[in-house]
Formats: C-alpha cells, sequence, structure tokens
C-alpha cells in the first residue's frame, strides 16, 4: 500500500510542476506584454508631451512599466496598480470623447484587452485572487469587450443620423424647361441621352416600377464585359448613354460600344487607338454627348439614307474630339478630318500625357465645348488650360479662352502658344441653350501650392464657375469659390440646372457643390448668389506666402456638407499606438481650420483634403420632391512644401523627366519645378505601418437635403469596411464606417436613391424619404461611377459600369451590368 501511494505521488509531481511552470511563463508573457507597452506609450507620450499634446500617454506608459514589472516579480499589487490604469483611461476617454464611439476604440481597446490577461494571471501572483474570481472578472471585461465589438455593427452608432423629414412633392417643382432642341432637354422618360441625364444635369429618372417596396428583388438581368484592361492606372469612371434601345459605353482606352439595351450583346465598337503614354493619372472617360442634327439642317433632297444625324460626340485621354454616327459606329466624315480633330494644338512644350480629357462635352445650340485635364504638381510652366468652341457640324475652331487673356477669343494661328499654366476646366460643363450660356467649373493655375507668380486672370478665374456665351467664348459672369487657390480646390463637379421658386417667382438657377464642402444656388443669367446666398468670412493667413493669402473666404449660407474643424482628439488609430503616432503628427502640424496656410519649416493638415467634399461624382437633384442628394468624403491631407534645394539635392523629377508619362499616385512628391517650392503630399494621412487614415471615421457620408430651406433631411456614412482594413486587410465586416467614395448618384420617382462610389464595392439603393439601405449588391470591380437608370421593351432597368479606380484601390474590372425586376409569371 505504501508503494502505491508513493508511485502516485511520484506520478503526480510532474504534473504539478508543469501547471507551476506553465502559469509562470504566462505570467512572464504578460507582464512583458504590459512593460512593452508601457514602454511604447511612455516614449511617444513623452514626445507628445513635450509638443505640448495630451499627458495622459506618458503617465500610462509609466503606470504600466511599473505594474508590468510588479507582475513581472509575482506581485498583486501589479494587477491593482494595472486596475488604476483602467479606471483612469475610462475617465479620460469619456472626458476626451463624450458619446463619440470611435473615439473609444483606439484609447481603450488594448488596455481592456490586457486587463482580461492581467487578470487571468492573477491567482499565480502573491496575496492574487482565487481562481473562480479571476474567471469571472475576466468573463466580465471579455464582457465589455465583446459589446463595444458589437456596437460598432449598430446602425448609426458612430454617427449622427438626422431624423427624417420626408420631403413632400414641391408644390412648385424644380424643373428646367429648355427649347426641347435636343433629346437632352426634354429626355424621354425611358431614355439617359446625357452624362447628367439630361442637359440639367439633375441625374432624376421618373421612372418608377422599381420602388422601396420591390427593390429588395433586384436582379442581373443582363452582363457584358468590353474586355478592355489595364494593368495600371485603371478607373474607367464611365456613365453610359442610353438613347432608344442602344446603349453607349466608353472604355478605359476611349473605345465605344453601342449595347443593346434589352440584353447586352454588342452592336458595334470603335476604337480610337489610345497609346499607353497618353493615359493620365488614371483611365478615364467618364461620359459622351449625343447629338442629333434637327430637321431644317438635314439634307431632305439626299437620295440615300443621310449618315450621322445622330451622332456620339466625345473626347479622349490624347486630345482628341470624335464624333461618330450613332447606328453604324462610323466617323462622321463631315467633322475634322474623317471625324476627330486634335484639340492639343497652340499649347507649346506639350510631354506626352500631360493633356487629356475624360470629360463628355458640352454641346450649347450648334457649339460643342471642351475643356482638358491638365497634369498637377509637376512645373509651374505646364500647357495652358484653354476652353475651346467647335462648331459640332465641322469641327471648325469658333473661339478659345484661356482665364489669363479672358477678352481674347479668338482662336490662335500659326505660331502662336496660349499662356502657360492657366486654369483648366477637367470636370464636366454644361450649358443652358436658352440663355446660350456654357457653365464651367474651373481649376486652378500651376503650380498648385503656390500662388504668388499668378497673373490678375489666374486669380480672378481660378476655382470658379464661369459662365461664357456659347457662340463668342465671351464671359458674361463668373463666381469664385476659392480666392487665389492653393489648396487644389478646384471644381470637379458638374453643375446642375433648376428653375429656384423665389418669393418673386421662379429663377433660373445653377448649383455647385464644392471639395470644401459648401453647396451654391446661383442665378445663372448673373451669377449672383440665391436661397441664403454667400458671404465672405476671415480665415487663416501666414504660410510661406502671407502676403499673397486672401484675408477672407466665400462660404455658402444655403447648405454644406463639411464636418467640423479638427483637433487633436479626433486623430485616430485602431489601437492607442497608432492613435499616439497620430496624435504626434497633429502635434507637429500646423492646422489653423480650413484654409490653413501651406507651411515648409513645418507640416500642414488641410482638411478637407483635395478629396474631400463633393468631387466629380456631382449631385442629383429630385425635382418633384426638392430634395438635392450630395454623397462626399470626409478626409485630410498632410503635406508640407520642400525647399527648391531640397528638391533638386533630392533629384525630386517631373514626369518627364523620368520618362514616367503621366503616371501618378496620391502620395506623391511633387516637384513644381520653376517655383521656390516643391511639395509633400500624403493625400491620405495614412499610419504608414498600419495603412489606416489618422482621422476617426465615417470618411464619407450622403446628405440628403430640402432644396427649399437647404436644412438636412438625413445624413448616412457611405460603405462599410468589408474590403478595408488595418494593413490592407479585407475584414469582410459590414461596419457602416464611411469609406472615401468616387462616383455619384441617381434619384428615380420610385423613391429611390442608386449609389455605389464607395470603396466597399457595394452598389445600393436608399430609401430617399429615410435614409435607409434598402437593397445592395456586391459588385465584381469598384463602382467609381454614376449608375444609369433606363426603360427598354417595358422593363426598368438600374445599369452601372463598374471598372474600378487604382486611385481608390478598388478591384480593377470591365463590366456593364444592369440589374431588373423578375418577370412575373
Amino acid at each position: 500500500m505504501l508503494f502505491i501511494q508513493l508511485a502516485i505521488k511520484d506520478r503526480s509531481m510532474p504534473s504539478h510542476s508543469q501547471h507551476r511552470k506553465t502559469t509562470t511563463i504566462l505570467r512572464l508573457i504578460v507582464s512583458l506584454l504590459v512593460i512593452i507597452s508601457g514602454l511604447a506609450l511612455t516614449a511617444g507620450g513623452g514626445y507628445l508631451a513635450a509638443l505640448g499634446g495630451s499627458w495622459y500617454y506618458v503617465l500610462a506608459g509609466l503606470l504600466m512599466m511599473v505594474s508590468g514589472v510588479e507582475l513581472f516579480r509575482g506581485n498583486y499589487r501589479g494587477t491593482r496598480i494595472f486596475y488604476l490604469i483602467l479606471a483612469g483611461t475610462f475617465l479620460w476617454t469619456a472626458w476626451e470623447s463624450g458619446l463619440d464611439y470611435w473615439r473609444w476604440v483606439p484609447r481603450l481597446d488594448v488596455v481592456l484587452a490586457l486587463a482580461i490577461l492581467v487578470v487571468l494571471i492573477s491567482p499565480s501572483l502573491r496575496g492574487g485572487i482565487s481562481r473562480p474570481a479571476s474567471y469571472k472578472l475576466a468573463g466580465s471585461f471579455g464582457a465589455a469587450f465583446l459589446i463595444a465589438v458589437g456596437l460598432a455593427f449598430l446602425p448609426g452608432i458612430n454617427f449622427h443620423h438626422y431624423a427624417a423629414v420626408p420631403a413632400p412633392a414641391a408644390a412648385t417643382p424644380y424643373g428646367t424647361s429648355f427649347a426641347g432642341l435636343q433629346k437632352s432637354d426634354a429626355p424621354d422618360d425611358k431614355d439617359w441621352p446625357a452624362y447628367g441625364r439630361d442637359a440639367a444635369a439633375t441625374r432624376f429618372s421618373p421612372l418608377k416600377q422599381i420602388n422601396a417596396q420591390n427593390v429588395s428583388e433586384l436582379k442581373v438581368a443582363w452582363q457584358m464585359r468590353t474586355g478592355d484592361l489595364l494593368s495600371h492606372g485603371w478607373g474607367g469612371e464611365n456613365t453610359p448613354l442610353k438613347i432608344g434601345s442602344t446603349l453607349y459605353a466608353c472604355s478605359v482606352h476611349n473605345r465605344i460600344i453601342a449595347i443593346d439595351a434589352g440584353n447586352g450583346s454588342v452592336k458595334w465598337t470603335y476604337d480610337p487607338v489610345v497609346s499607353e503614354g497618353a493615359i493620365p493619372s488614371h483611365a478615364a472617360c467618364r461620359g459622351v454627348s449625343y447629338f442629333e442634327v434637327p430637321a431644317d439642317k438635314r439634307d431632305i433632297n439626299a437620295s440615300s439614307p443621310q449618315a450621322c444625324i445622330r451622332r456620339i460626340v466625345y473626347t479622349t485621354i490624347d486630345a482628341r474630339m470624335i464624333e461618330l454616327d450613332a447606328d453604324t459606329g462610323k466617323p462622321c466624315s463631315q467633322f475634322g478630318n474623317n471625324g476627330q480633330i486634335y484639340f492639343n494644338d497652340h499649347l507649346g512644350n506639350l510631354p506626352e500625357g500631360y493633356v487629356a480629357s475624360h470629360a463628355a462635352p458640352v454641346i450649347v445650340n450648334d457649339v460643342v465645348i471642351t475643356g482638358t485635364d491638365v497634369i498637377d504638381g509637376q512645373s509651374e510652366d505646364e500647357p495652358s488650360g484653354v476652353i475651346r468652341g467647335y462648331n459640332v457640324y465641322t469641327g471648325e475652331a469658333i473661339w478659345a479662352w484661356d482665364a489669363t487673356h479672358p477678352d481674347h477669343t479668338a482662336p490662335l494661328t500659326g505660331d502662336e502658344v496660349y499662356p502657360r499654366s492657366s486654369p483648366n476646366v477637367w470636370a464636366t460643363a454644361v450649358g443652358d441653350n436658352k440663355l446660350g450660356l456654357v457653365y464651367l467649373p474651373t481649376g486652378n493655375g500651376a503650380p498648385d501650392y503656390m500662388s504668388a507668380q499668378r497673373n490678375p486672370g489666374k486669380r480672378a478665374y481660378s476655382s470658379s464657375v464661369v459662365a461664357l456665351n456659347a457662340a463668342t467664348g465671351n464671359v458674361v459672369w463668373h463666381f469664385q469659390t476659392v480666392h487665389n487657390d492653393v489648396w487644389d480646390y478646384d471644381l470637379g463637379s458638374q453643375p446642375t440646372l433648376v428653375d429656384y421658386p423665389t418669393s418673386k417667382g421662379k429663377v433660373p438657377a445653377l448649383i455647385i457643390p464644392t471639395k470644401q464642402g459648401d453647396i451654391y444656388v446661383l442665378n445663372r443669367a448673373t451669377g449672383e448668389p440665391i436661397a441664403g446666398g454667400a458671404e465672405e468670412r476671415p480665415v487663416p493667413g501666414g504660410g510661406v506666402e502671407p502676403n499673397d493669402r486672401a484675408k477672407t473666404q466665400p462660404f455658402s449660407l444655403f447648405a454644406n456638407v463639411r464636418s467640423h474643424a479638427l483637433t487633436a482628439r479626433d486623430t485616430w488609430g485602431i489601437t492607442p499606438f497608432d492613435q499616439l503616432y497620430c496624435r504626434v503628427q497633429f502635434q507637429k502640424a500646423q492646422y489653423d481650420g480650413i484654409y490653413t496656410a501651406p507651411t515648409a519649416d513645418k507640416p500642414y493638415i488641410q482638411y478637407p483634403s483635395y478629396n474631400g467634399g463633393v468631387d466629380w461624382g456631382s449631385i442629383s437633384v429630385d425635382p418633384q420632391r426638392g430634395v438635392l442628394i450630395a454623397n462626399y468624403s470626409n478626409i485630410a491631407m498632410y503635406n508640407q512644401l520642400v525647399p527648391k534645394h531640397v528638391v533638386e539635392k533630392e533629384g525630386w523629377k517631373t514626369r518627364a523627366e523620368a520618362g514616367e508619362g503621366a503616371q501618378t499616385s496620391e502620395d506623391m512628391n511633387s516637384p513644381q519645378q520653376g517655383a521656390d517650392y516643391g511639395v509633400a503630399v500624403n493625400a491620405g494621412w495614412r499610419v504608414p505601418f498600419t495603412r489606416l487614415l489618422c482621422t476617426e471615421p465615417p470618411y464619407g457620408g450622403i446628405r440628403a437635403i430640402d432644396m427649399k430651406s437647404g436644412k438636412t433631411l438625413w445624413e448616412s456614412p457611405l460603405g462599410t469596411a468589408r474590403e478595408n482594413g488595418p494593413f490592407d486587410i479585407k475584414t469582410g465586416l459590414p461596419i457602416n464606417i464611411g469609406t472615401p467614395n468616387n462616383g455619384g448618384s441617381v434619384i428615380t420617382a420610385g423613391g429611390l436613391v442608386f449609389i455605389a462610389a464607395a470603396t466597399d464595392n457595394l452598389f445600393r439603393a436608399i430609401d430617399i424619404t429615410s435614409g435607409k439601405v434598402v437593397w445592395s449588391v456586391p459588385l465584381p470591380a469598384g463602382g467609381q461611377t454614376i449608375p444609369v437608370v433606363y426603360e427598354e421593351n417595358g422593363k426598368e432597368y438600374v445599369l452601372i459600369h463598374a471598372t474600378g479606380h487604382n486611385l481608390m484601390d478598388t478591384p480593377m474590372g470591365d463590366y456593364v451590368i444592369a440589374y431588373a425586376l423578375p418577370d412575373v409569371k
């Protein structure tokens, strides 16, 4: 019996020893994690405190190190100290964050996770609690952690969602009546004959077969692929047209594909043969235009069917304008040289890829007008941004307008060259046939971040809406949205035209959103602000050109989609460590709110960024309900001007010098050759090691605005984390963080807003009365474009051209996808 007892005792000893060894190892691991975390917070927090920032991090870090040492030594005192850290962090977070969910995440997640580990090893410490007690406490902390994670999935937890206030059908509709010269002036309900659906660019379809009650039944009706893909610079941004039974899509190489609107079969294609070297930052072809020769200008005596009565008019990446017969796809021989003209003449030195056109040309009466996209950031000696008007039948140059010499509109001849680096028009313009005006959203003159060398014309007409007489090119009026722009806040949106009801009757109006987030309503005959107006407000000065900064900037009194000014508390990360990194960066930078002047002695924060506010996706307007829909991005930039001698020392080259064509990225060093400074751009202000943005979510949203009052009806984040996450990991999580977005929305009389645009690759339908998503479907490629709604053979379709976008990090594709309700059996 004694032998047996000794044998049992001998067999149990190794097990007890192994358990003690395991608990010791766990204790050492946890204590080292606490010590290392404390070291990181102490080092970074000490630097932050020295910069004048919050003292929390250094104090918490010091206490963590003390706690970790005590835990390492096996003393329960280390646990008590960590309880103090947890309680202090909770109180500090509540003081800094209030009810802002996303501010709580980086401040508490790691501390709470460490607290769970510390509690679990407590029974192994001298004077520690019992194992059952540790399990209960760790379970409580774990439950709190899981609840906090779960809150992220609740709609509205991370964003102030306005109470939905349905706008009634307007007593005086906001429609725009034109002379009816073209299909876009008074579109057939079934069609989408212009980039913005109609000549007024409302992006509103009167179709209502698909509505909030049945939209959940939408399925793919047909899908086709253009076969046009790129290994770099993808980003087609295309919104097809639909006229009659045919869709007209444009691919990344500017190939035109005529598609049967009912089944997706290809009717004809046209390839302009664009070279790879001509592709600028991305290969966009946002849209094409449609022109129908009026009956009184057709050759009624012709013995055979006439070609090119119905025309597709578009521009290319390599600066050509092309007219095709809409029925056959063959070039219109009457136009230019066998259907095409080049508009890169008289531009002087012109490296390949420096001048392109992405936008659909605008046609006002018999004049077709186009601007250009001139590459940013290379030099102060870049090609002119001249805007040109051509005879829509022959391609003959009628006028050319350059902001440097705004009163000289006769096209140049011989060896004459347009003034260098003048403001361009890369966005889509809009025209009014009745008033005979074209409305140009202008950019700013190069270089983007310096202004002292700009002449009066560049200063006066940059970042403005400029109304020209479409027949002559003469300026009728202009309204500037940024004075002496050094933030690249050029106007990227197509203006929208409405007849705006006032106490004195309807006023012909123009609505233009900006990258700063302002939305202006202007009298389109005079340029005067209406609907609340606008005011000049004082803005920060200083920077490298203090005498050149405007004392005031315009602000809309109608509506805006801006967020609040940043504070150190708005810096973010997924953990306290990357949040601390961003907080240090904030403290090191110059930030005086919107219009912070560019600086060279330290970085400066630009918020919103040049990808902020409303960009080329523009707005959509429901003229029946009197509701405006605006989607927007909400991200910051972290920039710094770099002296010329440093630029030269570091070997920064222009794209032409580097032999790289015009290929660019969002994070880049721009030499601004010829200026006193280049600029280092961090366009998304990211943490380099996690790739997360340095400001808290949401990074993009969508808002419904009452057009009568300018008040918000509802607002929601736009975009989930399913395709986003730290270290560029696709999390697959449906957390509605609101992502940066490019592209726009359409509204239907069925009470729906259709939009993709976000970086989660989802195509959505939103109930316009409540702001709730009532349908969504994943796309095979990024949906950075504007959808189309049309009817064919009695069936309503919703179509999107999904190509992805290299600058938005969304998947590349070549898909044209049409959705419809199932056939009733």
